[in-house]
């Protein structure tokens, strides 16, 4: 059997380095740790914006998860994400793992290089695996998170989460599908057989959807008193979009309707186990800020 190597783009930021360290927890496959501030040697230097540092960093790799760039113009994201690509194909990475947007953010700003990036990577030599990751519920948990203190003296929660629903994603979902896929891609490589994600592209909304109604009912709980919810202009507190995920200006009842479908199975049949709910990871953010005493989570959701 041919040993098959792995390489992670992006590890210095909070999703590329919670898939090194999924990956890196299973055994029998290198896997290699790539970022644009990367020495060379134990983290290799991935540049998208200087494209002579690609070819080296992808000697050798077999499985290349590629990390999309963070915000950016189209122009500037469209060159950093083909540079890359030009670059695998020149190294002979043989298949690649891309982190996209899910398909209820078509309409979003940022988004057409997502969809650019996913049509280039259908005529490349390689094989691919697109992932559409939904927005992350710790971007969620952490507008509650600021709002606590506010809501506890007011009785109400701003922010910029639209009128309906999201289909939050807790990151470590994200990652643990992004690992499985390449690790099970890296393994079918070292068989001689093409991997078993091959063609595929992967929609990974939460399910359930929620929204600030449903956030505004968690401060409610921890803080014991009344919250709602009052949506405010999305430039007023929402934070920068991370890699491969939504921004809040998405239309949320778009999302909401979405997820109902392929979405949610996507996710829960590439995870291990259930999801993990978005309502606990904004529980545990504004309990933190609260000082409130964590109780059974299932008693309010």
């Amino acid at each position: 059997m041919l040993v098959t190597m792995i390489l992670i783009s992006g590890v210095s930021g909070a999703l590329g380095g919670s898939i090194f360290d999924s990956l890196a927890s299973r055994s029998g496959t290198p896997v290699r740790a790539g970022s644009r501030s990367g020495d060379g040697t134990a983290v290799r230097r991935v540049d998208f914006d200087t494209p002579s540092t690609l070819a080296s960093a992808f000697r050798g790799v077999d499985v290349l998860v590629f990390v999309s760039a963070g915000p950016a113009a189209h122009d500037v994201a469209v060159a950093r994400h083909g540079a890359v690509v030009e670059a695998a194909a020149a190294a002979g990475v043989r298949h690649v793992v891309y982190t996209s947007v899910t398909g209820s953010g078509d309409r979003l700003p940022g988004t057409s290089a997502h969809r650019w990036t996913e049509a280039r990577l259908a005529a490349v030599p390689f094989s691919t695996t697109v992932l559409r990751n939904g927005p992350y519920a710790e971007t969620a948990a952490a507008l509650a998170a600021a709002g606590t203190r506010a809501a506890a003296r007011t009785g109400v929660f701003t922010a910029a989460l639209g009128h309906g629903p999201l289909p939050l994603v807790a990151r470590r979902d994200l990652a643990d599908v992004a690992a499985r896929v390449a690790a099970e891609s890296a393994a079918d490589l070292a068989a001689g057989r093409r991997s078993r994600h091959a063609g595929a592209t992967y929609d990974l909304a939460g399910v359930p959807a929620i929204g600030g109604d449903d956030i505004a009912g968690v401060l409610a709980w921890v803080l014991g008193r009344p919250v709602r919810y009052r949506a405010a202009p999305a430039a007023r507190t929402a934070p920068s979009p991370a890699p491969g995920t939504v921004s809040w200006r998405m239309r949320p009842r778009r999302a909401g309707q979405a997820v109902q479908g392929r979405a949610g199975r996507d996710l829960i049949a590439l995870l291990p186990t259930t999801p993990r709910p978005a309502l606990d990871i904004v529980e545990r953010a504004v309990t933190a800020v609260a000082g409130a005493r964590c109780q059974d989570p299932a008693s309010h959701h």
